[in-house]
């Protein structure tokens, strides 16, 4: 049975998790790990966990983009929000992540009177910059393939025009760097990975085949229903008693082998590869996207002397362990206590894609 009519098909999904049942006994212990946000976010609502023999572990890797973004730089964002004349613009989900101090975000920093804006996408921020032509607009571009595309329209638009009171501070990453990282990783020992379907969209399938070549290790590109990530969990343990890692492309409705030219040469237009620290993986080589020199005139981290450090974890915070897999939500010492939705600690509990906000929202502690 082909993956499209296992999307729309609960018998079918049933007859793989079965499959999945009668395979895993020869597997012994299975970590499988989800590198997208909106993945964790499909599976805790789904229940799969619940579903899979006890063998088989779905974990959560870094696969959110605000959880990923590291203390250090969000103190310098706080820090410059209290600059005359600026204001601050990006995606809710980030002025709600703490420095290294807890309780002081963007958030905090508005109510005190910072100019401090929400939007929903950069043209949000530069359609401000224009409507507010004698203030500094800066947007804190954070993401992954999936919303560069959409920051790299946003500086071609502004240099087009020479909006010259709007600047971007990009904090964006890129995903297969971080991948190879934890797939190297002894410590992290995961045995496949469900691909992020979004990230696909853009950068093809053929982006990840180094999973297979280099590290001999499955993985499959996944949709977001419970249809798609049964069947791609299928494929994985499939692969792994069959002895046959390979990449494979569950999320055929969406994704090709080439990806989306147009965002590809937008970004490559734009951007250019940079070492970027990530929350609990530290400074990883040529993860991060930094603006090209043609677009220094836009570009935060020219303009506001922006160089960003890992920073200083709040204590008792366990997001860097959890990130990279080593650790579950519920075994974070402040989950549920003193660290819940309505008054986060770490960014893993404050982003609507973060493993302590899906544990919590689906199995809340008592």
């Amino acid at each position: 049975m082909k993956s499209p009519d296992l999307f729309s098909s609960p018998e079918g999904s049933q007859k793989l998790l079965k499959a999945i049942h009668k395979m895993a006994p020869e597997l012994g212990l299975v970590r499988l790990m989800e590198v997208c946000g909106t993945h964790t976010m499909a599976i805790a609502k789904a229940g799969l966990k619940q579903l899979l023999p006890s063998n088989i572990r779905l974990i959560s890797g870094p696969g959110c983009p605000v959880c990923v973004t590291p203390a250090g730089a969000m103190d310098q964002i706080l820090a410059l929000s209290q600059r005359p004349g600026l204001t601050i613009a990006s995606y809710g989900d980030l002025l709600r992540v703490p420095g290294s101090h807890p309780g002081d975000s963007l958030l905090r920093r508005k109510a005190l009177g910072a100019s401090v804006q929400t939007v929903y996408s950069p043209m949000d921020a530069l359609n401000l910059a224009v409507r507010h032509p004698q203030q500094q607009v800066l947007f804190i571009a954070v993401g992954f393939e999936t919303t560069a595309p959409g920051t790299a329209a946003c500086l071609l638009e502004a240099k087009e025009k020479n909006i010259l009171n709007f600047s971007v501070f990009s904090l964006l990453k890129t995903t297969m760097p971080a991948m190879k990282l934890v797939a190297s990783s002894a410590q992290s020992a995961v045995n496949g990975f469900l691909c992020p379907g979004h990230v696909a969209v853009i950068t093809g399938s053929r982006a990840f085949s180094f999973l297979a070549q280099e590290f001999h290790l499955p993985a499959v590109i996944s949709g977001f229903e419970p249809g798609d990530l049964i069947a791609s969990l299928y494929w994985l343990i499939k692969m792994l008693y069959e002895q046959k890692p390979a990449v494979r492309n569950e999320y055929t409705r969406l994704v090709r082998p080439e990806g989306n030219p147009l965002a590809l040469n937008a970004m490559e237009e734009v951007f250019t590869p940079q070492d970027s620290l990530w929350r609990g993986l530290g400074k990883i080589p040529d993860s991060g996207l930094a603006l090209r020199k043609t677009f220094s005139s836009w570009d935060g981290s020219v303009k506001y002397a922006l160089q960003p450090e890992l920073g200083t974890e709040i204590p008792g915070c366990s997001c860097g362990q959890i990130i990279q897999g080593l650790m579950e939500p519920e075994e974070c010492p402040l989950f549920g206590s003193r660290c819940t939705p309505s008054d986060p600690v770490g960014p893993c509990m404050v982003s609507s894609e973060g493993s302590c906000a899906a544990a919590w929202r689906y199995h809340p502690v008592n």
